[in-house]
């Protein structure tokens, strides 16, 4: 054991209820990216991160980019350590629909042991378990046992659209040995686990119009056809019976899974039975054939996200509308490109125009899916830490979801990359009623405050100065 563990580790635990007021404070503030109305809460929640981290003994500053600004700090120069670049975003979903909230979700309430609140564990109780490790470190060492910058970003809830020009502009200040990122989750409350996979991202928003305005569906039907029929019939022509995208070139660079990642998926327990019930669904659905864990982590996808037209207030209009819009997303796997990606679904549906109507796309976010090599010794030094952190090894696992900071970080700074995170697979992340299990977010400060230790360890200035 590492000399001073267990003042350390005191003092994290006599911190807990300090800890769950600061988490109370950044989820009371509705740092929605999506929603322009609340930049200002934004630039809120940023501050209050630099000055959080200025307590701690951080340089800190905010650094403006073209969107949300980055809540920056630094710790430490020493040449002899090791510098590590830890990463999370303060930026949060939309907290709609309301009425499905148990308890309002900017107040961060307490109930049955976890805390309940937009943002609770995606991604700012995941922030704070680092700034809480980071200082309990200073507080009972006086020092850390490596060099940290922080990087806090404010827009990963809408793919994170400035972040690469903005690396770009401050790149002197991001150079490091090591990205550590925790937005991720463990496989289940009693199975630890490290996320070696993220999935590329795509989106687009298709627009069908029909006539010039609403038209009366008793004089019109039968001879106009209906934009929400027409928009219905082109996503669902995406894909077959065995929901298999049929676009040509969607599946180019994606793997088939190989016997080793069979093997993986199959040891872990899991019921499908049992998930179906849980997520509220007469039975699971996806491409036939593969495993239910290998279609979430190791598979590419294509949804329809959301679909509106025509009349939806209360009672009845009976007209046929003059336009219906849908937005769709793919999450990428392996090599696919993105661009590619992008533009085969794009060209798909306007080359399959419904008759009658006329059809436009627009695209955006082009995220690539990122693969973590377990050989590296960093990878080995966070699975010591979560074993020390939560008394059992880790397992490695991916992740559906897509980190677009990850792939930059790979693609501009060849950066080698641990992603660590805590969250359960039912914190209802992105739906009303998220939450953070307080044995997951304490776990996870201890996690993170032996982490570095194990990162000081597993970094020796040879193996740095050779890179």
């Amino acid at each position: 054991m590492i000399e001073n563990d267990e003042e350390l580790l005191s003092h994290v635990r006599r911190s807990h209820e300090r800890y769950l007021d600061e988490l109370k404070a950044l989820i009371a503030i509705p740092s929605v990216s999506a929603n322009p109305q609340h930049r200002g809460d934004m630039q809120r929640c940023a501050t209050l991160l630099v000055e959080r981290m200025r307590e701690i003994g951080f340089e800190a500053e905010l650094l403006a980019t073209d969107g949300a600004p980055f809540a920056y700090g630094r710790y430490g120069h020493d040449p002899a350590k090791p510098t590590v670049l830890i990463y999370g975003h303060y930026d949060v979903q939309p907290p709609e629909p309301f009425d499905l909230w148990l308890s309002p979700p900017f107040e961060g309430t307490v109930r049955d042991g976890n805390i309940y609140g937009r943002g609770a564990v995606d991604d700012k109780g995941q922030v704070l378990m680092h700034l809480a490790a980071l200082e309990a470190h200073v507080r009972v060492r006086g020092d850390l046992p490596i060099n940290v910058i922080v990087l806090v970003e404010g827009e990963e809830e809408v793919g994170s659209p400035n972040f690469e020009s903005a690396l770009a502009r401050y790149r002197d200040l991001f150079q490091a040995d090591l990205a550590v990122i925790s937005d991720t989750a463990v496989y289940d409350e009693d199975t630890p686990a490290l996320t070696t996979s993220v999935r590329g991202l795509v989106h687009w928003d298709v627009r069908v119009t029909g006539p010039s305005e609403d038209l009366h569906s008793g004089y019109f039907g039968g001879l106009v056809r209906n934009p929400i029929e027409a928009l219905a019939m082109s996503i669902a022509s995406l894909k077959d019976e065995r929901a298999r995208v049929v676009v040509p070139g969607f599946y180019d660079g994606a793997p088939e899974l190989d016997a080793a990642i069979e093997t993986q998926v199959r040891g872990l327990a899991y019921d499908e039975n049992a998930s179906a019930a849980e997520l509220g669904v007469p039975q699971l659905w996806g491409e036939r054939g593969v495993h239910p864990l290998a279609r979430m982590w190791y598979r590419p996808t294509l949804e329809c996200n959301g679909i509106w037209g025509g009349y939806q207030g209360p009672g009845h209009k009976t007209v046929i509308p003059s336009f219906a819009c849908a937005k769709l997303s793919a999450r990428l796997v392996g090599a696919q490109d993105p661009l590619a990606v992008r533009d085969a679904v794009k060209n798909f549906l306007l080359a399959h125009a419904p008759a009658g109507v006329r059809v436009h796309v627009e695209d955006e976010g082009t995220a690539r899916a990122v693969l973590v090599g377990r050989d590296h010794p960093a990878v080995a030094a966070a699975a010591s830490a979560m074993e020390r952190g939560f008394g059992k090894a880790p397992v490695f696992i991916g992740t559906g979801g897509s980190i677009t900071p990850v792939g930059s970080f790979d693609r501009m700074f060849g950066l080698p990359q641990v992603m660590i995170g805590v969250g359960l697979p039912d914190d209802r992340i992105h739906a009303p009623n998220e939450k953070f299990s307080l044995k997951q977010f304490f776990g996870g400060i201890e996690t993170m405050a032996m982490l570095y230790d194990e990162l000081a360890k597993s970094l020796p200035a040879r193996e740095r100065s050779a890179r």
